[in-house]
C-alpha cells in the first residue's frame, strides 16, 4: 500500500491508501476522490484522470508513453508534469505521492 495524497483544484486535500498494483486513477475512484472523472474506466482512451504529479515525484513516476501523449493532447490545461492517472501503477515506492488536480477534466 501507498499513500497518495490528491489535492483538488480548490486546495482540499484527499489522503489515501492505495493498494500496490492498482492505477493511481483506481486509487481515486475506490477512495470516492472528486475530480477525476475516469470515463474509459483506464484504458488510456481519454483524457478524463488527467493529474500534475508534484515535482519531487516526476521520476519516480517514469515518463508518459507515446499513447499516454496522445491522449493529453484532448486535455485541458496540460503542463510538463501532467499525466494521465490511469497510467502510474501504484507501487511501494511511490509511498507519499503527491498529484493535483485540474479545475475540470473536460
Amino acid at each position: 500500500m501507498a499513500k497518495i495524497t490528491y489535492i483538488e483544484h480548490d486546495g482540499t486535500e484527499h489522503k489515501v491508501e492505495v493498494k500496490t498494483g492498482l492505477s493511481v486513477m483506481e486509487g481515486a475512484i475506490r477512495n470516492n476522490v472528486p475530480g477525476i472523472d475516469a470515463d474509459c474506466g483506464g484504458a488510456c482512451a481519454c483524457a478524463t484522470c488527467h493529474v500534475y504529479v508534484d515535482e519531487a515525484w516526476r521520476e519516480a513516476t517514469g515518463s508518459s508513453s507515446a499513447m499516454e501523449e496522445s491522449m493529453l493532447d484532448f486535455a485541458e490545461g496540460v503542463e510538463e508534469n501532467s499525466r494521465l492517472s490511469c497510467q502510474i501503477r501504484v507501487t511501494d515506492a511511490l509511498d507519499g505521492l503527491v498529484v493535483r488536480l485540474p479545475e475540470n477534466q473536460h
